[in-house]
């Protein structure tokens, strides 16, 4: 661990096209310029010595610290050494498409800008400058040439900075600036422009536009809770992780960190997985939100149309079927945790929560006010004639387990929610009203265990924790069979306030760290067994162990204090959201305030702001969500 940064050191950027996660110490150790999923150019956090990085850092730095501006993705990074201050600011540019006005001087090919904006506050000192990119995750040699105004090269993009800079060819520049009280130093990363002057003139209107464009999207959430700085930074990191040009959202903005250190339990999360999209969107409609879900649910039908009869668990973000997962032997790892991986296998699993997922994301959406296309609800009974055929069937379940496929009891509950929203989306229907209710007496009798605790397959001994969504779907189980869940739940998966996925075997070598969904998703079974004050306590032990800008992995580890995993992970971000909304639900209403789907709470959660009409007919009237839907699509498309 000595050479790399600890994970709960880096703070993500984006344009929601791109991102970038900046080190506390202001190293861009990671950043995908145009699409989350493309080939970085600086990958230092998955190999110190070959990838590349872009480094502005103050000599002999003594404290550093950090925050975003309230209500934005833009970061501020304040280093202080024996001889004066520093202050980074570091963003991508977005923001909306404009019209004909005094602002339309320039054309841009976007997305794809990293703007680093630094300023000495007070004092004079020396500032080291590294710029160093990489090509293919560092496989492909790099040199580096004057161009246009900046430095770049094949297949690179061209970085710009308002100090002299020397290039002689080669893989790096480097310079030594000194800077006093009051002096500035911009950079801009480009990776494509058409323009013929620099863009650094352009920067003040870059950050302008892309911190309204944030603070307005912020200013949309209807959360009023007590945890309002921690709901509205897990909002802003789902938002960072959508990919405007589509409608995708990505499951996290990284690949192959590991849950392990030293560990080969590295994957890529860089595409969209249905599950993962579907629970974003849950969090983000209780917050007020629905541009995203109208955006997502046209990216969706057209995946899927691509598949049929198939239809995959996960998609490329700009609708690719195919993701080959390829390993990269050239790169270390993170902290020597190999492989590195490029694609995910798992695309061609069999997973059947996914059929469910979709369907109770369909009944919220339209809950909500909006209208399903009839091609879009031709696509869903697809979806439901999948789940009636599969149901019976063993899958890999929705932890993506690569030992022989099992009867997962979360697979069927979702199963049980596949067929309980079709009859709520298209009416009464025989079969699906028999199987709903098979369902229920298969899991009830061969899923628990004596107690009636739910295991996580037929025929098993252990637990999951991912049962604990049961009361979450409206799954009929019984007041005593929670209670026997959440017991043996935490007595075999918790650590503290931490919870393992599973301690079954899975097929896969190594340990893993604590899901952090999952304790999520302890607090909400313990507010729906009535346990309110347990629940709020476990809460807020959560939101302790983010970092210093409430960013959170995947996992993490209870020992080191470590975050593990990929990060900024979209499950534990979502889950925080859920969990926040149902404790002011419970707080309203009791555990009562908690009962059905997600679109019942999402009704209950949004009835407060926007009465019994409903949250999307509300914001139509007041011209909000047109103005929402019109950005998702036009967002950093400049004129």
């Amino acid at each position: 661990m000595d050479a790399y940064k600890a994970l709960r050191d880096y703070a993500a950027i984006g344009d929601c096209h791109g991102h970038a996660l900046v080190a506390a110490n202001g190293d861009v150790d990671w950043c995908c310029l145009e699409r989350h999923d493309q080939d970085p150019v600086f990958c230092c956090l998955l190999d110190q010595a070959r990838g590349g990085t872009l480094r502005l850092t103050p000599q002999a730095v003594v404290a550093q610290e950090r925050n975003y501006l309230a209500g934005t993705n833009m970061l501020v990074t304040r280093l202080r050494t024996e001889t004066g201050v520093l202050e980074l600011l570091d963003f991508m540019p977005v923001g909306r498409r404009l019209g004909n006005g005094p602002h339309d001087y320039v054309k841009l090919v976007v997305p794809g800008w990293l703007v680093r904006r630094a300023r000495v506050l007070e004092g004079e000192l020396g500032v080291d400058l590294r710029y160093r990119p990489s090509l293919a995750f560092a496989a492909k040699p790099v040199e580096l040439l004057a161009r246009d105004g900046g430095i770049g090269g094949d297949c690179l993009p061209t970085l710009f900075c308002s100090h002299p800079l020397a290039v002689a060819g080669g893989d790096t520049v480097s310079a030594t600036l000194r800077l006093c009280a009051g002096e500035c130093l911009d950079l801009v990363l480009a990776a494509r422009y058409t323009i013929t002057d620099s863009p650094l003139r352009l920067l003040d209107a870059m950050q302008a536009t892309t911190q309204a464009f944030w603070q307005e999207w912020s200013a949309y959430n209807r959360y009023r809770g007590p945890y309002q700085a921690a709901v509205e930074r897990s909002a802003l990191s789902l938002k960072l992780m959508s990919f405007a040009s589509t409608g995708a959202i990505v499951a996290a903005l990284t690949t192959s960190l590991p849950e392990e250190i030293g560990g080969s339990r590295n994957w890529d999360y860089r595409y969209s997985w249905l599950r993962d999209s579907c629970f974003a969107l849950y969090a983000l409609s209780a917050l007020g939100y629905s541009g995203e879900a109208e955006r997502y649910v046209d990216y969706l039908s057209r995946c899927v149309r691509l598949t049929l009869p198939d239809i995959r668990i996960m998609y490329g973000i700009q609708h690719e079927r195919f993701l080959p997962e390829v390993t990269l032997d050239h790169l270390e790892g993170y902290a020597q945790s190999r492989p590195v991986r490029r694609g995910n296998a798992a695309f061609a699993q069999r997973q059947i929560d996914v059929y469910g997922q979709v369907l109770d994301l369909a009944v919220l959406y339209e809950a909500m006010g909006g209208k399903l296309a009839e091609e879009d609800r031709r696509v869903l009974r697809t979806f439901v004639d999948v789940a009636l055929r599969q149901w019976q069937e063993p899958d890999c379940g929705l932890w993506e387990m690569r030992d022989a496929p099992k009867q997962h009891v979360h697979g069927k509950m979702m199963s049980w929610v596949a067929m309980d929203r079709a009859l709520r989306l298209f009416g009464a229907n025989p079969a699906w009203e028999r199987a709903r209710e098979t369902i229920v007496e298969q899991v009830l009798s061969q899923g628990c265990d004596s107690d009636g605790a739910l295991l996580q397959a037929f025929g098993s001994a252990s637990v999951d924790a991912a049962t604990l969504l049961a009361p979450a779907l409206g799954f009929p189980l019984s007041p005593a069979g929670l209670e026997a869940t959440l017991r043996r739940v935490e007595a075999e998966l918790a650590d503290g306030a931490f919870l393992k996925r599973y301690a079954a075997d899975d097929g896969l070598e190594g340990g893993e760290g604590a899901f952090l969904i999952c304790s999520f998703w302890w607090v909400d079974a313990l507010l729906a067994a009535g346990r309110g004050e347990q629940a709020r306590a476990l809460f807020e032990k959560l939101l302790a162990c983010a970092n210093d800008v409430g960013l959170y992995a995947e996992e993490y580890d209870v020992g080191s204090e470590r975050f593990l995993g990929n990060m900024p992970q979209a499950f534990t971000h979502l889950a925080l959201i859920g969990s926040a909304v149902n404790l002011e639900l419970f707080a309203r209403g009791g555990a009562a305030a908690l009962a059905g789907s997600y679109a019942d709470r999402a009704r209950r959660a949004v009835g407060a702001t926007f009465g019994p009409r409903g949250m999307l007919a509300s914001l139509r009237q007041s011209g909000t969500i047109h103005r929402l839907s019109s950005s998702a699509a036009s967002i950093m498309l400049w004129p």
